[in-house]
């Protein structure tokens, strides 16, 4: 059985918003991934967060289309650990009070056995060390 891989918004940004210096490498990772592994992954909150880049439900839904990616919700047992990492994160000194949507997203592909795709990888090697990243440099 094949990994799954989970995409975070920052890779799906880079495309969107055709960022200079990412959009190449995030373009190549998400066709990799699709080649290699099949349908890729999405949440809640990857789904919220490209989501500010469009005027409707419809036009989000054209981008992530359900040949390419697997909408999928977070397990309770994931938004329990992204508590804790959260409440690690506060005692570490951190200032935000809500969840992070790092944490809730790190937690969720703990939690399910899938790989991240991101190239934002400090928080998850911090919170998560044992989740198996797709990152720049690797």
């Amino acid at each position: 059985m094949r990994k799954r891989i989970l995409v975070d918004s920052n890779v799906l940004l880079d495309i969107i918003t055709h960022d200079p210096h990412w959009s190449e490498w995030s373009t190549q990772q998400l066709s990799d991934g699709l080649r290699h592994h099949g349908r890729l992954v999405i949440n809640p909150i990857v789904f919220a967060e490209i989501s500010f880049a469009f005027e409707t439900i419809e036009a989000v839904n054209d981008i992530l289309s359900p040949m390419d990616y697997d909408y999928t919700s977070i397990p309770r047992e994931a938004a329990f650990l992204a508590a804790r990492c959260h409440a690690q994160y506060r005692i570490a000194g951190g200032l935000r009070t809500m969840i992070l949507p790092d944490f809730l997203i790190g937690a969720h592909a703990v939690v399910d056995n899938m790989t991240l795709l991101t190239r934002d990888v400090r928080r998850y090697r911090t919170y998560f060390p044992s989740l198996q990243l797709i990152c720049p440099g690797e």
